[in-house]
């Protein structure tokens, strides 16, 4: 969704995803699960559905699962693949959250925010295409956000018939954006929408937002501290990529997707600013040493461990493949100026072509984010935006406006990639989290009389609710 930056329809296109949910739904339906009376049971009885293993935590059942895809929604004879999905049980008798990070799937027990709200179950799913959940061979062109919200819409369609109560999906960042889009296609299957910090490029190639967020973000010390030592990494670009070479040595390295070493330093630098601002707090900045003064060690230090050297290579830039590739066809990428980086910088902001291997095509769809947009504008019914005032990702949002309904945008106060309901305003935290309540079906009494008494149904639990929030210094949401 890297650290922090490059990362993170038309008519004819409308009208085959008319058609195609038809189909996919179809092909979706089958007959509510007998077998047996555990869930179990009960879950892998879904046809397509299989355990991959379960792991106990008190209170609940944890299933990793794999269920069949088609890899074409708009062709289900050709081909399937096997999605992981992980399910968290409490009950069927209360709401179901469904969960995506937009990458990976976590297969250690989490609860998201809106299923510690509503003390619900929880479904996750890993975005398609990230391995293991890839076809094989994979056929790029299959990946797009239509076909990643029909997977979402058949493994609804398949456990709804277990969990029959309200369901609600959310994801942060690119989960954010996934929940979104599921919600445009599949507008009749969620109660409610919670997305996290969820950028929106509608238009990939005006990025003037981020340059006026870059502009103003936290305090003037702090920017003119975190843009000295980016400078300084350039002007000293000689013995630090000389530190560089040792450490691609030491650790195996290699820069096929990206061309060269120098690009890689490069990138790495680039994201230095917006990595910090993603992932830190004004108060951070009393540890960004300071430029002139610093030895190259402390230089290196800085840069490391906010945007990480180890990301551009080969093998920090696999796991991502299919982010780069869904940025440079239909999510766009971020591009910033930096003046302050005029005369320095060799390749400005590369293009997410640069990281994605060169025997997969690509080619931009600049209607899909239009479309998106258009639409949530217009038709957000429940839908719930959560931005963080100093995370860069929000300088392009969504943004609503006439004709929707019970939707709301929200600004968590020096909030940054992490914000969340729990970091709103008072005020605000407590009547967005009456809606959840709300929308899940689950508000007392007491809430639905007074929202100012909204409050997670569930208890705390530290390590369940612990924030899986992704740290990967590479600028992707």
């Amino acid at each position: 969704m890297r650290k922090a930056l490059r990362w993170l329809l038309a008519l004819v296109v409308l009208i085959g995803t008319v058609s195609a949910a038809g189909a996919t739904a179809g092909a979706a339906t089958a007959a509510e699960p007998t077998t047996g009376t555990d869930i179990k049971d009960r879950i892998l009885a879904v046809p397509g559905m299989s355990l991959l293993e379960e792991k106990p935590y008190p209170g609940y059942r944890f299933f990793v699962l794999n269920y069949t895809q088609p890899v074409d929604h708009r062709h289900p004879g050709k081909g399937t693949f096997q999605q992981r999905i992980t399910l968290l049980h409490k009950d069927t008798s209360r709401p179901t959250v469904f969960f995506t990070s937009g990458y990976n799937v976590s297969t250690t027990p989490r609860r998201s925010e809106p299923t510690t709200i509503i003390d619900g179950n929880q479904v996750s799913l890993e975005y398609r295409f990230f391995t293991p959940s890839r076809p094989a061979p994979a056929d790029w062109s299959k990946l797009d956000i239509w076909q990643a919200a029909s997977d979402q819409h058949r493994v609804f369609t398949a456990l709804k018939t277990i969990y029959a109560k309200k369901w609600l999906s959310t994801g942060g960042s690119k989960g954010g954006m996934t929940a979104t889009y599921f919600e445009r296609f599949y507008p009749r299957d969620m109660d409610g929408v919670v997305a996290y910090v969820a950028p929106n490029d509608v238009v990939n190639n005006e990025d003037s937002a981020y340059d006026r967020f870059f502009e103003t973000v936290g305090t003037k010390e702090c920017r003119d501290k975190l843009n000295a030592v980016q400078r300084e990494a350039l002007v000293r670009r000689a013995p630090l990529e000389a530190m560089y070479e040792k450490y691609v040595a030491d650790g195996a390295y290699t820069f096929k997707t990206v061309g060269s070493l120098d690009r890689a330093y490069e990138a790495v630098v680039l994201d230095y600013v917006w990595a910090f601002w993603q992932y830190s707090l004004v108060a951070d900045c009393d540890a960004i040493p300071a430029a002139k003064t610093a030895t190259d060690q402390e230089i290196w230090d800085s840069i490391d461990a906010i945007s990480g050297f180890s990301f551009y290579t080969d093998q920090g830039l696999g796991t991502y493949t299919p982010y780069y590739y869904q940025a440079g066809t239909e999510l766009g990428s971020p591009d910033i100026e930096q003046p302050h980086l005029k005369g320095l910088s060799r390749y400005g902001y590369q293009p997410p072509r640069n990281f994605v291997p060169r025997d997969i095509p690509m080619r931009f769809k600049p209607w899909v984010m239009k479309d998106v947009d258009n639409w949530v504008r217009h038709n957000a019914d429940r839908m719930m935006f959560v931005y963080g005032q100093n995370d860069p990702w929000g300088a392009e949002r969504f943004r609503l406006g006439k004709g929707v309904r019970d939707a709301y945008v929200y600004t968590a106060p020096g909030g940054n990639h992490g914000a969340n309901v729990n970091g709103l305003a008072a005020d605000e935290k407590a009547k967005a989290t009456a809606t959840i309540l709300k929308w899940a079906g689950v508000a007392p009494a007491a809430v639905q009389d007074d929202p100012a008494k909204a409050k997670p149904l569930a208890r705390s639990d530290a390590k369940l609710d612990k924030r899986d929030l992704e740290r990967e210094p590479m600028l992707r949401p």
